[in-house]
């Protein structure tokens, strides 16, 4: 009876929100200005305005402007949906460093992003120290740098700037944030796992791999926004969005299972044993990096389990592609609305760009590309400003251990969620 009266609910709900989303779309006008600001319903809360927040995330700008940084979202009732949003430099300082051990990550947080394990997304204490000084380890050792390096030149070269001459060509229109998606996902699978997909091509084929990244991160999204009962119901009867996040991670185990008893085959049959230091420049991926690993150091990684591993292959692809992707998207689209600072990028790098004694490109190291790069100041300054005005990450997540004032005079009880930029 319990459970036909929760579904009784669930449609009752989803009946309330489909009648508001066409009176919205109806009598636009009006009712779009004045619900921009979240009115409090009663029992639904501030959840019918999510229908017009949807991936609308200026909107939320907005109400932050109007809400002197800091706005309290209510949920319908009884169901924890209740969320402070706060963009106060003030109050990011006292969550990230002056009160940094009164909020985690939580419970709750790991449950909405299940599907991409336990990793440095979900970690809290310990463990996430511990994966984050053995990553930190990784990406400042010379090996990988020019191994990175190395890769993402290479796929430049070869790919990426013969595909956009190829476009270029036949005139073709080119989205660019499944381009930068793709080449992302390339490097960045190769930088993990030594493995390429080759996923950017003239043919631009489906992978699967970048398909079920899309439908988690969706998911990820919609359990945000939707009551906690009700995603519950459909992850349990395999309904709608939740039945693609299911199939997402089954994905995920499935490809990343193939990746760890490659690599597993490919240690053994080179004789390979633990690397202590990994203090001999040899050039590895971070797959190898963590099956080397030395635990004697970081007691809480299990790196010789294969969901330890396929967690921490799913998290870094997820930070690494989507992050910088985005960020390529955002300052190229910027730079088409801004032809000046295109032209001074174009004339700082032609002013430092090493000169060659012959008509040929002579190969440069890893370390003339460090120093040539450095020399890019403009452009590093113009890649920082869209990265501000369009953060890779919008918002970030922490759920509070203990009650809490926070600078802005906002209280905090224990176990609220904070939503910061």
């Amino acid at each position: 009876m319990a459970s036909f009266g929760l579904f009784k609910t669930s449609i009752s709900l989803f009946c309330f929100l489909i009648f508001f989303y066409f009176l919205i779309k109806k009598h636009s006008g009006y009712i779009k200005k004045t619900l921009c600001y979240p009115w409090n319903w009663p029992v639904l809360g501030m959840l019918p305005t999510i229908i017009l927040w949807y991936k609308r995330i200026d909107v939320l700008i907005w109400v932050l402007e109007k809400s002197n940084l800091t706005f309290l979202f209510k949920g319908p009732w009884l169901t924890r949906m209740d969320l402070l949003f706060t963009v106060d430099p003030a109050n990011i300082q006292h969550i990230l460093s002056s009160n940094f051990t009164n909020y985690i990550k939580g419970t709750e947080m790991k449950e909405i992003f299940d599907v991409y394990g336990d990793a440095i997304f979900t970690a809290d204490g310990e463990l996430w120290r511990n994966i984050r000084m053995s990553s930190m380890v990784m990406f400042n050792h010379q090996g990988f740098q020019n191994f990175s390096m190395s890769i993402t030149t290479s796929k430049l070269k070869d790919v990426l700037v013969p595909l956009f001459n190829h476009y270029s060509e036949e005139g073709t229109v080119v989205d660019l944030q499944d381009v930068f998606g793709r080449f992302m996902l390339d490097t960045t699978l190769v930088a993990i796992t030594g493995s390429d997909p080759q996923s950017l091509s003239i043919e631009m084929p489906e992978v699967e791999f970048a398909k079920a990244l899309e439908n988690a991160g969706d998911s990820v999204v919609y359990r945000h926004v939707i009551p906690r009962f009700l995603w519950k119901l459909q992850n349990r009867m395999g309904l709608g969005q939740e039945k693609k996040r299911i199939e997402a991670g089954a994905t995920f185990d499935r490809i990343c299972a193939k990746y760890i008893f490659a690599k597993r085959e490919e240690i053994r049959s080179q004789g390979i044993h633990h690397d202590h230091d990994h203090s001999d420049g040899e050039c590895e991926d971070f797959l190898t990096y963590f099956m080397k690993l030395d635990t004697s150091k970081y007691e809480h990684l299990k790196t010789s389990d294969d969901k330890f591993l396929r967690d921490s292959i799913v998290s870094l692809i997820v930070a690494m592609r989507d992050t910088t992707s985005t960020a390529l998207t955002w300052f190229f689209a910027l730079l088409l609305e801004n032809p000046n600072v295109e032209t001074k990028i174009r004339h700082e790098i032609n002013t430092n760009l090493p000169k060659t004694a012959t008509s040929q490109e002579s190969p440069w190291s890893a370390i003339d590309h460090k120093e040539f790069l450095n020399t890019l100041v403009y452009l590093h300054a113009a890649l920082y400003e869209a990265m501000r005005l369009y953060p890779p990450i919008p918002l970030e997540r922490k759920t509070s251990v203990n009650s809490d004032v926070l600078p802005s005079g906002h209280k905090i009880d224990a176990n609220s969620t904070i939503i910061y930029r």
